[in-house]
């Protein structure tokens, strides 16, 4: 299981949701015109040879209208707390604050599992601090999943499986999760890319999951029928996929552009006809005329 990839993904789809819940006193601070692109996440080496420093999440954060210079956001997932080293990440600060120009930097670290870990670095000596450092701490497993039941953040909904609840809760904290994204979320496709996501965090067994779909039948039918949908599209866009390179092998491109538009339109019964033509079909338009030679 890939968790840096999960928060990856949910950070750069909810970018200012993200912000708005890890970073509350910064995010209140932004406003409806701010511009939020994400950088890339291997930095530049200072010497061909060196190993390179790979980020989770960088984000730049722009005000068009220059009134407020940029904001550079770093945001790394951490699976277990006693990996974490903060002397890494004031390194990945300070190369991206060198890289970009900047002394406006946010660091943010995502923590999944329980466990303690360091919150400020001190450089110095008997004398003096030469450096300090810190950086907002996300620490999911302390947050109660319970506070957040009601709120209109889909990135504090979906991860309410990795907050606090008691073993009794698991079923409606799934059940909110669940409801945060089919209220919050009106994209269908990342209603199912985001359910897979609140499944693997929550981790039901078949018995709580049999308890999910009797407590919560509407919001069980509704999430299948997104599901359902959303497969039988895949497979059809799967089969119009075979079948313009089948057409494309046998009789060349020109022929793939002139029909192009018409297998992407088709339902499943037609393509499966069509597939069954071409292997015989002397020119294309046998395949997709009803009435030609080779038809059922």
């Amino acid at each position: 299981m890939s968790h840096d990839q999960n928060f990856k993904n949910l950070i750069l789809d909810y970018p200012r949701q993200a912000i708005e819940f890890a970073a509350a006193s910064e995010a209140a601070k932004l406003d409806d015109s701010v511009r939020i692109l994400p950088l890339r996440e291997e930095q530049l080496k200072e010497r061909l040879g060196d190993r390179f420093r790979e980020l989770d999440v960088p984000l730049l954060l722009e005000w068009p209208d220059g009134r407020r210079q940029a904001l550079l956001f770093v945001f790394e997932e951490e699976t277990e707390p006693k990996r974490f080293s903060i002397h890494r990440l004031a390194h990945y600060c300070l190369d991206l604050a060198e890289l970009y120009h900047t002394e406006r930097v946010v660091p943010v670290v995502i923590f999944l599992h329980p466990g303690t870990f360091d919150e400020t670095l001190t450089l110095g000596s008997d004398t003096r601090d030469y450096l300090q450092f810190s950086y907002l701490a996300w620490p999911l497993f302390r947050l109660q999943a319970r506070a957040y039941f009601d709120s209109p953040n889909l990135v504090a909904r979906l991860n309410l499986p990795n907050m606090r609840y008691a073993p009794e809760e698991k079923v409606e904290v799934y059940a909110q999760a669940v409801r945060g994204l089919r209220t919050l979320e009106p994209d269908h496709e990342r209603q199912i890319k985001y359910l897979d996501f609140v499944d693997i965090y929550a981790k039901l067994n078949d018995n709580e999951r049999q308890r999910y779909q009797q407590h919560y039948a509407e919001e069980t039918e509704t999430m299948s029928a997104f599901a359902d949908r959303f497969i039988d599209q895949g497979v059809q866009q799967g089969e119009a996929t075979i079948l313009m390179a089948q057409l494309q092998e046998k009789f060349g491109a020109d022929s793939l552009d002139a029909h192009r538009e018409r297998i992407s339109g088709a339902d499943p019964k037609e393509l499966l006809q069509w597939s069954k033509r071409i292997l015989s079909a002397e020119t294309p338009e046998t395949i997709f005329d009803l009435k030609g030679p080779g038809s059922n």
